[in-house]
């Protein structure tokens, strides 16, 4: 295990996560406005200030509808953040950890995606995170991508707390059902990441919830481990239209080694169910 990481992005939910989970390292967490991945300069001068023994990129730009129109946006926070961080940390000798997305992938499949079948994006996100997952590759051999999906957790905006709070508020939610995917529980990635690190096994992981689900299988499972009864309605991808396409399966696994596999993603709403916000602990 390495014994000083900086972490980019260290304020969104993996950021806080990782902090929480590498307890024996010494730890250089920074915030986007703490450190902004895409300035070049900035970068080289926040290694050479903390000197880690490794870097984790935990900062992306997320907005996958809004990216359909801010390709510059995304670019810059997928690609030209990663290709800056890959540059930087090739050059002080130091492993980089940065982490990619489902996204990469058509969503035609039949059965989970490993890490040896060919991405395929379909949006401007996806082409961005992949982008930025050659930019690693090229630039230093010493790396690790992860890729994960769906992610969410007690704290921060995603769609365990929205949809909740929409059952709170409204007498039925309308759900998609049609799209199926790998739901991961936030804590449990920092996990599966932190089992990683001391295996120097470079190259490209998938750290996921073990298992499939819908969007409405999702959701229905997060309001029974709230007991919200609100009745919750299966709806086709066609009633939701967005300006980004969703990969209608993209579901996750796994043949890489070592094999860094997580609990089934009912076990991450059982423990999402049971946690507190920042704010009411």
């Amino acid at each position: 295990m390495p014994s000083k990481v900086l972490i980019a992005g260290a304020g969104g939910q993996l950021g806080r996560a990782l902090q929480s989970v590498l307890v024996d390292c010494e730890l250089a967490p920074r915030t986007r406005g703490e450190l902004d991945i895409s300035d070049l300069d900035a970068v080289r001068a926040a290694i050479e200030q903390v000197r880690p023994e490794l870097v984790i990129n935990a900062a992306a730009y997320n907005a996958v509808d809004a990216a359909e129109t801010d390709a510059e946006g995304a670019y810059a926070g997928n690609a030209l953040g990663p290709r800056n961080l890959a540059l930087a940390t090739a050059a002080a000798g130091i492993p980089l950890l940065h982490v990619s997305t489902d996204y990469v992938f058509d969503g035609r499949a039949t059965r989970p995606y490993h890490e040896f079948d060919p991405p395929n994006p379909r949006t401007v996100y996806g082409n961005s995170k992949l982008a930025g997952e050659k930019a690693v590759r090229d630039l230093n051999p010493r790396h690790y991508i992860v890729r994960t999906a769906w992610l969410y957790c007690a704290d921060g905006q995603n769609f365990a707390n929205t949809i909740l709070r929409l059952g709170g508020e409204r007498d039925e939610v309308r759900v998609v059902s049609d799209q199926y995917g790998s739901p991961t529980y936030v804590p449990h990635l920092a996990a599966g990441i932190a089992q990683l690190l001391p295996s120097r096994a470079f190259g490209t992981y998938h750290i996921v919830n073990g298992g499939a689900a819908s969007w409405y299988d999702f959701a229905v499972a997060l309001f029974e481990a709230r007991g919200l009864t609100t009745p919750v309605i299966p709806v086709s991808t066609a009633d939701f239209p967005r300006p980004a396409e969703r990969p209608r399966y993209s579901v996750l696994g796994t043949l890489q080694q070592p094999r860094i596999e997580l609990p089934d993603w009912r076990e991450g709403v059982r423990e999402f169910a049971a946690a507190k916000p920042a704010d009411e602990r």
